[in-house]
């Protein structure tokens, strides 16, 4: 079960108190204190906010739940995007006070999108500000249309507020109505007028929350624990339990992967089926595999050793070296998704010591192994190093990460906005063996043609299978990705199919004295080193344009604040779209450069005297307009001939 919010929701304070109820721990910890079970890293416990995302166990009657408490700042979406895929169901926390936010929008619509059952918890009911009523409405209008309220609020925003909740008779039309958009024999009941038994209306609604059909909302405080029984009933009662086959065939996903005081790896590993013992030697990724050295468990808010772990369990696992986040251990689970939007900023990494750039490319390696978004890029040429990032907090992060675990000093170069490039056209181009300057003994014909929004990359062959040893082929294609990391303007190209023409080789020749003969002999290597000149040739030739990431926004502000707002939006680039009343405020909706936002965030307070409220998450990537920015590359430039030859053979 994963525990989902915006920031400062109380998403970690309700963790605590879970873990209290199940007497798990005997006293509370708390986020402004520095000591709470799940936030363990030093920097989370510094700044009061989940970097990582933690897990602790605990048993609920006869039900075993495995949490994961993930992070709430937007800067941190990729820690929850590893864990939404080994979830049964999730906890969203709302805030009484601050309502429905950005965040919290965006994470709802994913856990929908993927089908995972959601409780919701309306938190700090015992706050000044507290509006229940308020936000049960806006949950119903912007998170969950199939939202049920599973009780009422007495002493709303004070210390003394309390959750009571619903029985029998106590809004049980709301619920039939609700259910009955997904239940026939309901909806029947309903039009009739016939009266529904209470324990049908909670079989049903507890049908529909495990197909994520029906989202129950329970009201209360983590602080003083109003609303949490109910809450814990819920998650018994209300989500589904794994079922998963300890002799099945081994299946499970890493979710995360963190190394120990002496550099060892650990993989956080979601078993679907199947068991694992001590000394197993287990597949994962892309035909890797490890010996597994030790299992611990997650019981009762720690870690034990156990000699196995079963299907259905989390598990941390030493042993596999090479392991990376985002790994199938056994079969592939699922399919793999990206739930989240991509970075779409980075920056350049400096060094306080320039003699330190090893140390700090090495520190960075392995925080890319935690977060594979970060995306290290390593520039040789000018001996930069550049890391993607989600927003500014992020940064701070890294700095202060590097400073403690790495006694490392850097400073980062202004944040940039990271674009893509798609073919605009289709060229193709060929190098034949021995002819026309190639010097490699490998033959390589390709074609990149555009291909459909989102489709990434599609590598396919005109060529017989045969044709090639299929080394030589699998050489070609795993170059074609790289190279499609940088394209004409130095940016990844995206959404186009790269098609195999033309491929031939010279079979391995021995020499005189019955020695392989290199010089007469067609390598794997000879095809990764041909087939970047002939892929950007072929790019060159097909053209690509540069498109900028835009964010989607929602502006609440003043009626007499929407002029100068809407002139501050048409100087940044911005978008409008529908636009009107909204209540007591003005609401504009549009598109604007991901680049803008924070500028837009930093002008908003003195534009609406403090009281414009902005919304906005990535939607989609749009032309530049005017002059495609570039990117320095970080390769050997095979848009150069000469310079790519001179650096990859010493040859001009």
């Amino acid at each position: 079960m994963g525990v989902l919010a915006h920031i400062d929701a109380g998403k970690t304070s309700l963790t605590e108190r879970l873990l209290h109820a199940a007497g798990v721990i005997d006293e509370l910890g708390s986020v402004d204190d520095g000591n709470t079970q799940t936030d363990s890293l030093a920097l989370e416990r510094r700044r009061g906010i989940t970097i990582k995302s933690a897990v602790v166990s605990f048993p609920l009657g006869d039900v075993t739940v495995n949490l994961i408490d993930t992070p709430g700042h937007p800067d941190f979406i990729a820690e929850v995007e590893r864990v939404l895929g080994v979830l049964d169901g999730a906890v969203l926390v709302v805030s009484a006070v601050e309502g429905v936010q950005a965040q919290t929008r965006v994470l709802m619509r994913t856990l929908r999108r993927l089908g995972i059952p959601v409780l919701i918890f309306v938190n700090k009911i015992d706050r000044g500000g507290a509006r229940c009523a308020g936000v049960l409405r806006d949950i119903a209008a912007k998170l969950a249309p199939a939202s049920v309220a599973m009780g009422a609020v007495t002493g709303e925003g004070r210390r003394d507020a309390r959750f009571v909740p619903y029985g029998p008779g106590d809004a049980d039309d709301a619920l039939a109505e609700t259910l009955a958009e997904h239940d026939d024999a309901l909806l029947a009941a309903y039009v009739e007028g016939t009266p529904v038994p209470y324990r049908r209306l909670r079989r049903a609604l507890a049908g529909q929350t495990r197909r994520a059909l029906a989202h129950p909302v329970f009201l209360g405080s983590a602080i003083t624990g109003a609303g949490v029984p109910e809450l814990i009933g819920g998650i018994r009662d209300l989500l589904p339990a794994a079922r998963g086959d300890a002799g099945g065939p081994l299946s499970g996903t890493v979710f995360k992967v963190e190394r120990g005081p002496a550099g060892e790896k650990a993989a956080y590993v979601r078993l679907f089926s199947g068991t694992v013992r001590v000394r197993d030697v287990v597949p994962f990724g892309d035909g890797r595999e490890g010996k597994v050295t030790s299992i611990a468990l997650f019981d009762r808010g720690s870690a034990v050793r156990a000699p196995a772990v079963e299907a259905g369990r989390i598990a941390r696992l030493h042993g596999l070296t090479e392991v990376r986040i985002g790994d199938a251990v056994g079969r592939p689970p699922r399919l793999a998704r990206q739930h989240f939007a991509p970075p779409t900023l980075e920056t350049v990494v400096v060094p306080g010591d320039p003699s330190g750039r090893a140390a700090l490319h090495a520190a960075l390696s392995q925080l890319a192994e935690q977060d594979p978004l970060i995306n290290l890029r390593q520039d040789d040429v000018r001996q930069e190093i550049s890391v993607s990032l989600y927003g500014e907090v992020q940064k701070e992060v890294i700095q202060e990460t590097l400073a403690a675990e790495y006694g490392l000093g850097v400073t980062f170069r202004e944040t940039t906005t990271i674009c893509v490039e798609r073919p605009a056209g289709t060229g193709a181009a060929v190098e034949l063996i021995g002819k026309g300057g190639n010097p490699f003994l490998g033959t390589v014909g390709l074609r990149v043609e555009p291909a459909p929004i989102g489709s990434g990359v599609d590598f396919r062959l005109e060529v017989e299978l045969g044709s090639m040893p299929y080394t030589f082929m699998r050489a070609v294609e795993d170059t074609v990705r790289e190279t499609l990391g940088q394209g004409l303007y130095g940016w990844q190209v995206l959404d186009c199919v790269v098609t195999l023409t033309h491929s031939g080789y010279w079979a391995r020749q021995s020499s005189a004295h019955g020695g392989f003969d290199k010089s007469m002999s067609s390598t794997a290597g000879d095809f990764r080193h041909l087939t970047p000149l002939v892929l950007m040739d072929a790019l060159k030739r097909a053209g690509t344009r540069v498109y900028e990431p835009m964010h989607r926004f929602a502006l609440e502000l003043p009626a007499d604040a929407s002029a100068a707002v809407l002139a501050e939006l048409a100087r940044l680039g911005g978008v409008p779209g529908a636009a009107g009343p909204a209540g007591s405020a003005y609401r504009v909706d549009g598109v604007i450069p991901a680049a803008r936002v924070h500028e837009l965030e930093q002008r908003l307070p003195g534009l609406t005297r403090g009281e414009g409220m902005l919304e906005s998450a990535f939607d989609s990537y749009q032309e530049v307009r005017g002059p495609a920015p570039a990117r320095p590359r970080t390769d050997h430039n095979p848009l150069n001939r000469k310079e790519y030859l001179l650096h990859v053979i010493r040859l001009v």
